[in-house]
């Protein structure tokens, strides 16, 4: 049952690979961006890293909170540059990534606390950190450009 806990999880990939893949290739990215998108990475790379080393006490959940809100508060920093950039899909897609950030963060939490499904944490943990490492690399070496 708490496999279902998994779903947003899945969905969120899903739905950043296509923001990535199709809408990023497709209309490039402004400096700004190049360098926003990896630290939204790592700020969900933060939950990740602490549920992962830290064990589920008072405290530690209280400061699990705290990281997860300023992930959600800081994926959405670059909205003010993607109004006049993105269009209307791509704008949906990140509305669709906004409800879905707190709902994933939550999934962790229920992952952590219960101790359950520890490996699906981990390969997350590595999928988001190769993904940061990517639009890194890609866009300030690559792909530069702003069609």
């Amino acid at each position: 049952m708490n496999l279902i806990f998994a779903l947003p999880l899945l969905l969120q990939g899903f739905i950043i690979a296509i923001d990535e893949f199709y809408f990023h290739y497709h209309r490039g990215l402004p400096p700004w961006e190049r360098i926003g998108h990896p630290l939204d990475s790592l700020s969900l790379l933060c939950c990740y890293l602490f549920v992962l080393l830290a064990q589920a006490t008072e405290t530690n959940i209280l400061i699990y909170a705290a990281l997860s809100c300023l992930s959600c508060i800081f994926v959405t920093k670059d909205e003010f540059v993607h109004t006049g950039l993105c269009s209307k899909g791509e704008n949906w897609l990140h509305a669709l990534l906004f409800i879905l950030h707190p709902i994933c963060l939550y999934s962790i939490y229920r992952f952590w606390i219960k101790a359950e499904f520890q490996n699906l944490l981990l390969i997350q943990t590595g999928l988001i950190f190769s993904f940061m490492i990517y639009q890194f690399v890609f866009w300030q070496f690559f792909k530069r450009e702003i069609k």
